[in-house]
């Protein structure tokens, strides 16, 4: 018998953005990196012939903290472990992803084989291809014990698959970030004798914990935000007041703002390209508002962020993330290799927020009322 550890990547882009990851290849996060290496810790004693991984980087990045604990092993790559491909669905954001077909999101998450949207991979076929990798690799590794670092999705497959199999009725739910199921395999069958167990994974430390959706059978969930194109001058009044409130949170006052200006540069940022200016909506509610300069390429091959608005109502609620995911996701499409914005030195929440997630202050410039920050975050 061979022993299978089936390991979820720690928390990517896709989980903190909310964005629809299968096989886009998004980053692991910070948070990820705190879960990976409480993995490291988890796997110390188990005595493992041979780590395999996705070929996508958040698994690249697992595996390699399961080998701090192995040193002596050496990662091999499988694609065929790689998560399902989301087809039309990859790297959208969920919000949009619900609105705009809410039954075809409540199949993916709780009948996975009805789903299907076009350009995806079937879950039958996820399924398929997950119990070959297994069996082969179990086979080659007969009577050891390997660990295969994966992906939500497809580790949901094979688990329905095997418990199906094994005549369970079980529901294995949906795995926490670096949570671990075992598979104990003799020759063609499959046992599953641990489903997605995360106990090395405290609740500070959980993604699941900190989201919503997984715990009801409904689509989705309210803070999945979508985002629409901000369209000028239908919207001019949306946008000016959103500037306008954006400059009295970081300065406290409006002294030195001129809409004017600002909304001209608004209308030549929307033509340039179609992702530059959009509104984000929780629900039917207005929740901020996103403007990018993608013809400004600042220090480099770097993209540059114009404004990232939250409503007062939207604020201190952990969904500023997501309008910093549209920019992440428009310019890595763009092939920059970094992203700018400037920052009030008045602004200390604004300042707080872009350090958390990975930006670092390379400058300082004159502002209107107070100098501003440069600060650049890799991507």
């Amino acid at each position: 018998m061979t022993r299978v550890y089936l390991v979820r990547h720690g928390e990517a882009e896709g989980n903190l953005f909310r964005r629809a990851q299968g096989q886009y290849d998004g980053h692991i996060t910070s948070l990820g990196e705190k879960q990976i290496a409480l993995l490291t810790g988890r796997f110390r004693d188990v005595p493992l012939q041979a780590v395999y991984s996705s070929d996508l980087s958040r698994s690249v990045q697992t595996a390699q903290g399961i080998l701090r604990a192995h040193p002596e092993l050496e990662m091999k790559l499988d694609k065929r472990l790689r998560e399902v491909h989301l087809g039309v669905w990859e790297d959208e954001p969920w919000g949009n992803i619900e609105h705009e077909g809410p039954e075809k999101l409540y199949y993916f998450n709780n009948v996975p084989e009805k789903w299907s949207v076009p350009g995806s991979e079937s879950f039958d076929a996820l399924a398929t291809r997950l119990r070959e990798v297994i069996l082969e690799l179990a086979a080659k590794h007969e009577g050891g014990e390997i660990a295969l670092c994966s992906h939500g999705m497809a580790i949901r497959a094979i688990l329905l698959d095997t418990l199906r199999r094994e005549g369970r009725e079980v529901n294995p739910g949906h795995g926490d970030n670096t949570s671990v199921s075992v598979l104990e395999v003799e020759g063609e069958n499959i046992h599953a004798a641990v489903l997605n167990d995360a106990s090395h994974v405290p609740t500070e430390l959980s993604t699941l914990a900190r989201q919503e959706w997984w715990k009801h059978e409904g689509s989705g969930e309210l803070n999945n935000m979508r985002i629409e194109p901000l369209l000028l001058p239908e919207e001019k009044e949306i946008y000016t007041d959103a500037y306008a409130d954006a400059w009295r949170f970081a300065h406290g006052n409006l002294e030195g703002f001129e809409p004017q200006p600002y909304y001209a540069l608004a209308c030549r940022h929307a033509q340039a390209h179609p992702r530059a200016l959009v509104k984000v909506l929780r629900g039917e509610e207005l929740a901020g508002v996103v403007e990018l300069d993608t013809q400004r390429i600042s220090g480099g091959n770097t993209g540059w962020i114009v404004l990232l608005y939250l409503t007062e109502k939207m604020r201190s609620r952990g969904l500023a993330v997501q309008l910093l995911g549209h920019a992440v996701s428009v310019y890595r499409s763009m092939g920059r290799s970094a992203i700018r914005l400037h920052v009030s030195t008045e602004n200390k929440k604004g300042i707080a927020f872009y350090e958390r997630n990975g930006f670092r202050q390379v400058g300082i410039d004159a502002g209107v009322s107070a100098p501003l920050l440069l600060m650049e975050r890799p991507i």
